[in-house]
């Protein structure tokens, strides 16, 4: 569900006249300048030129984005409506939903009719910092904070949570903290806006067309009328940021009012929160996991889902608990995974296959790691991880993009050369360095990138 992008500007959205780009060269023609008579008459020249150009593109935008509204129009008649219909939408529903609804440009990742999708700018910034950065104490402080409040608030109604469905009312109130600010979060969009705009445009069509379907069957079979169906800039609705397809699958009504309502009951929004983690195999009675010391005698490439021990064959490896605790008894015979997010530069966890069902929320390491340890500082207090995150990061995603292929290239499995270092990509770095006499990291860096290239 990563969904925490800015949106960029819209095509054709006007200026304010302080920010139009003629002033300078303006205030320059007020006074004298250096070049004598034949620079004045470049920068008349060039002036007239920038408002030639400023006053066909202010022409020209809403003849563009009056197009762009015709061709959703027909879109929406000609292509959506008849699947639709199909499907059991009325169309009452259908023309409820699109009453006045327009694309929004504003929205990342559209690619405009005839033309091809670019490649994401976003793989050439320097934007992939250390892992640490997830965990800024201010945020984390605000959910674990926050969640001890709300805890003590709706005492019977977690309590009444948990006997149901098995799940620690920490993680729920986590998760919820995490998605929208314990609901203080605005969800100031249109569902049908943004899902009709990025099924019309955007770079993944397919996925949101879905999603818009799931949005007019909500409407449609009366679990929310279409003028509740707020969400994200993403599609994503209510307090637990569901996408819509989650919402039919598993939102509940938990404080028996007749439907379930993500945006307003906190008995819904957790009860639904804790339904979807059942969904894909919470396991009652196990927590997420323990931050542990990794010896190195222990290889870093030893790390994945795929490479799970009994928790006792790791502590015989030489790998403890921190603060001296020991393991829990019962989850000595049970299965473990080693988790360094930032290879031999951070904290290591023995995570259970409860982490990886929090990771079925949003597919990220650190979030499903800042969901445990928050959820471990509501239950316990504000105590922060024993281990340090280093100073890594500040590579461009492309120069890990980079990386990835060669080591593809060299038979390595990296499992997508998407410029984010995930767990295969981790290890497989551990294994090269290892075979060419380095000291195993598992992490990139830029001397690594530099040896590779």
């Amino acid at each position: 569900m990563s969904r925490r992008l800015s949106p960029t500007s819209s095509v054709g959205e006007k200026a304010p006249a302080s920010e139009l780009p003629i002033s300078p060269l303006a205030g320059e023609m007020s006074g004298r300048t250096e070049g004598g008579g034949k620079d004045r008459c470049f920068h008349k020249i060039a002036v007239a030129f920038l408002l030639v150009a400023l006053t066909a593109f202010l022409l020209a935008a809403p003849a563009f984005a009056a197009k762009i509204d015709d061709q959703f129009r027909t879109w929406l008649s000609s292509d959506l409506w008849p699947e639709a219909s199909a499907k059991g939408i009325s169309r009452k529903t259908f023309d409820a939903a699109f009453d006045g609804v327009k694309p929004n440009l504003k929205l990342p990742d559209l690619v405009m009719p005839g033309k091809k999708a670019k490649t994401p700018q976003k793989q050439h910034q320097a934007e992939f910092g250390s892992p640490g950065a997830y965990f800024a104490e201010k945020t984390v402080r605000a959910v674990t904070a926050g969640g001890r409040t709300r805890k003590a608030a709706n005492a019977r109604t977690i309590a009444a949570i948990e006997k149901r469905y098995g799940v620690p009312g920490e993680v729920l109130l986590a998760i919820w903290g995490r998605e929208s600010g314990f609901g203080a979060a605005k969800m100031p969009y249109d569902a049908f806006e943004v899902l009709g705009t990025k099924a019309f445009m955007a770079t993944r069509k397919d996925f949101f067309r879905t999603e818009l379907m799931a949005a007019l069957e909500i409407v449609e079979r009366g679990l929310a009328p279409v003028g509740a169906m707020k969400s994200s800039w993403a599609g994503a609705l209510g307090q637990p940021q569901f996408m819509p397809s989650s919402f039919l699958r598993h939102a509940v009504d938990f404080d028996g009012d007749g439907r379930a309502d993500i945006w307003n009951s906190v008995p819904d929004t957790l009860a639904s929160i804790a339904n979807y983690l059942v969904h894909y195999g919470w396991v009652k009675g196990r927590g997420w996991g323990f931050e542990v010391t990794v010896p190195e005698a222990v290889s870093c490439s030893l790390e994945g889902p795929d490479q799970g021990k009994r928790i006792s064959e790791w502590a015989d490896m030489g790998i403890k608990r921190v603060a001296a605790r020991p393991f829990p008894a019962r989850e000595l015979k049970a299965e473990g995974f080693l988790l360094m997010p930032a290879g031999r530069n951070g904290p290591a966890f023995i995570v259970t296959p409860n982490f990886y069902v929090l990771k079925q929320y949003n597919t990220s390491d650190l979030y499903a790691l800042f969901v445990g340890h928050g959820a471990d500082r509501i239950a316990h207090g504000d105590s922060n991880f024993s281990g340090r995150w280093g100073a890594v990061g500040g590579l461009h995603r492309s120069d890990i993009a980079t990386l990835q292929r060669t080591l593809e290239a060299n038979g390595y499995d990296v499992g997508s050369a998407d410029g984010l270092p995930g767990f295969k990509t981790r290890r497989s770095i551990g294994k090269w360095q290892a075979k060419s006499g380095r000291a195993a990291t598992c992490f990139p860096d830029s001397d690594l990138v530099t040896a590779l290239k």
